[in-house]
């Protein structure tokens, strides 16, 4: 029992599964907007719902997979990530593959069975979110990659409701993309000399700390921008658009946080940016009941 509870843990560790909060507030902010303006409730059933979470589990757990595998060779020499699972052989690497394999066959069985739209999109999506893993090794804009693999949470979600994406959705997506993007530049301030050392790809590699923070900035305007479209074409009430207030104040206490003491870059990161999503989704939730 305690070697099955550590190599759980060693999983964890691989995936960062306490991230997920990032995305899930988002697939179900489509969820309960779409069932409401289809069916007049936001309680779009328990199939749904399993299905929505074991969808979202699945696609993260095979992106985040893939990018430590994809990123063995990057990370080892890291001092930041040469303790991850995918590194210090704690996970090997027909593991891994294995792990990666099984997640992206159920994430695709778990659309089929949802309906056909969502079917046809799930290799696309497969290959969105392993692409971001493949980008900084090119493209100083692997940010805006991760933002939209998080950025089609909301898709997904109003495509299992409806099957077919509405505008509202698209502008959600587009908001949601521009805040991961955001806050991944941040992150990735502490790798910005070891991506200039190794040749790796990132703003903060090839434009410096001030740019990034700027850019940084001004992805996170966008955010405020799509989220109120967002709540204005869905014709949201006023209790969505105090979420949408709250989220820029969020926003900007994270940058106050940042700017003014880098070595709190994860409570930044991680804190602030997890009860964003979930501040959002029950201002949502409640606006809609």
């Amino acid at each position: 029992m305690q070697q099955l509870w550590l190599k759980l843990k060693d999983i964890s560790d691989l995936i960062v599964f306490k991230h997920s909060v990032f995305a899930l507030p988002f697939i179900f902010v489509a969820m309960i907007v779409s069932s409401k303006a289809q069916s007049g409730t936001v309680w779009f059933g328990f199939k749904l719902l399993i299905f929505g979470l074991l969808a979202a589990v699945s696609a993260r757990n095979f992106a985040m997979a893939f990018n430590r595998y994809a990123d063995r060779d990057i990370d080892k020499y890291n001092p930041r990530t040469a303790n991850r699972p995918s590194v210090d052989g704690r996970i090997g690497t027909f593991n891994m593959q294995l792990f990666i394999a099984l997640n992206a066959i159920v994430f695709i069985v778990v659309a089929y069975l949802i309906n056909d739209l969502a079917f046809y999109l799930s290799i696309p999506i497969l290959i969105i979110l392993g692409g971001y893993s493949l980008f900084k090794r090119f493209s100083p804009y692997a940010h805006l990659v991760l933002g939209v693999s998080l950025g089609l949470a909301p898709i997904a979600g109003v495509v299992a409701i409806q099957e077919s994406i509405p505008l509202w959705s698209i502008l959600l997506s587009i908001g949601v993309m521009y805040w991961v993007a955001g806050f991944d530049l941040l992150y990735s301030l502490q790798d910005m000399e070891y991506d200039k050392a190794n040749g790796l790809f990132s703003i903060p590699s090839r434009f410096g700390k001030e740019a990034t923070f700027f850019i940084s900035r001004l992805f996170h305007a966008q955010t405020v921008l799509f989220w109120f479209l967002f709540v204005l074409s869905a014709d949201l009430g006023f209790l969505a658009y105090v979420g949408v207030l709250i989220s820029a104040i969020v926003l900007f206490f994270e940058h106050r946080i940042v700017l003014k003491d880098f070595s709190k870059i994860d409570r930044a990161f991680f804190t602030l940016n997890g009860y964003l999503g979930i501040i959002f989704f029950a201002l949502i939730f409640l606006d809609r009941i």
